[in-house]
């Protein structure tokens, strides 16, 4: 099978992560690969996908190769791949526009973003890379906040005929201007703001599904994150979380049964703690009421390494991608948005859109 192309907006601790993935399960059987959602999708295992072009603003990474640059500061994810030969793929200079927020200057450069002084590329020098590269599918790995950067990359996909999957909590699946522009140009695209693996959100909403199915009402509950990574330092800047706390308390109000005022629902990043590193500390309470409204309360604390559970669920979204390219589906992939990425159009639970994405892979419907 021919590999599928993937281009990298953003080399940070997620793209580290996934591309590490590429490499660690390539050749493994799958008895041998745990950790992966699906082995295979329409015959593409985890070892199918090459990177072809990547994209970065920091000084460290600019001009190196791809599986070089990833292992630059500020990146601080665990390095679980043994051996990473080149990708012969160098990093390009990206468009910085709101990409890095002010505050992070006032870090040492060990934890914040170091800008190139190589020139900015414009539109058409970016899609002519994605172009001659022979790109199918774009990554947007942008900062939470970049609404500028992330709709010029939009864009860029758009007139360069590939497809995006958006990670982050800028929203252009979920926006039907953009859905439109996507699904006129029959190209797909899957978003937006991916959920990890195992991660705080997927664990709250099984949680608030849990109560709801079993007739607990909900009456305050809260998701307090912590983290050490640039995602976190970047998020210090509170003008830059409206999105995330909005696609965060989405994908858990979605599942519930009746919802809490907005005031006894809180979810969102909370502090920075740099010694954590890419390592995550999620705690989770919920206060609700049992049979004769008899009170009772949940609490739960979550620690996972963040990159990685990120690139669980994108190794994924890649095959699904390539799936739609394949059979000459374009739009929004509804199911793939909603099982993996928080603020989907449509919002389906979790197991309704699992049977549609494996009703999709064997028959190609989503119904």
């Amino acid at each position: 099978m021919q590999p599928i192309k993937i281009a990298i907006i953003g080399t940070g601790n997620c793209a580290s992560s996934l591309i590490q993935g590429i490499e660690y399960y390539r050749g493994k059987s799958k008895e041998e690969s745990v950790g992966l959602l699906h082995w295979k999708i329409n015959g593409y295992a985890p070892g199918d996908i090459v990177i072809s072009a990547a994209f970065d603003i920091d000084r460290r990474k600019v001009g190196k190769d791809v599986h070089e640059a990833i292992f630059q500061p500020p990146n601080c994810t665990v390095k679980f791949a043994e051996t990473m030969p080149p990708a012969n793929v160098s990093v390009s200079m990206g468009a910085i526009l709101d990409g890095c927020a002010d505050h992070m200057k006032n870090y040492d450069e060990k934890y914040t973003f170091v800008p190139s002084d190589h020139p900015e590329p414009d539109k058409k020098k970016v899609i002519g890379i994605l172009k001659d590269s022979g790109t199918e599918i774009v990554l947007n790995y942008l900062p939470v906040g970049s609404e500028k950067a992330t709709r010029f990359y939009a864009e860029c996909a758009l007139e360069a005929g590939v497809a995006l999957i958006n990670n982050i909590p800028v929203f252009i699946a979920g926006d039907p201007q953009w859905a439109e522009k996507f699904k006129r140009s029959n190209i797909p695209i899957i978003g937006d703001d991916i959920k990890s693996q195992m991660g705080a959100t997927i664990i709250h909403r099984a949680l608030a599904n849990l109560f709801a199915k079993r007739g607990v009402k909900i009456d305050n509950t809260y998701q307090l994150n912590t983290g050490g990574n640039t995602d976190f330092l970047n998020m210090m800047d509170k003008n830059r979380l409206s999105s995330k706390k909005q696609s965060k308390t989405e994908a858990v109000k979605s599942v519930m049964g009746e919802q809490p005022d907005d005031r006894k629902i809180h979810i969102g990043p909370s502090d920075y703690v740099p010694w954590l590193n890419d390592n995550k500390v999620a705690f989770i309470r919920m206060e609700g009421r049992i049979f004769g409204n008899v009170p009772m309360n949940l609490e739960l604390r979550l620690s996972v390494e963040d990159s990685p559970n990120s690139a669980g669920a994108a190794i994924d979204c890649i095959r699904l991608c390539k799936l739609a390219l394949d059979r000459n589906i374009g739009g929004v992939l509804a199911a793939p948005s909603a099982f993996y990425c928080k603020r989907p159009p449509v919002q389906y639970t979790d197991d309704a859109a699992f049977s549609m994405i494996e009703n999709f892979i064997s028959n190609g419907r989503f119904n």
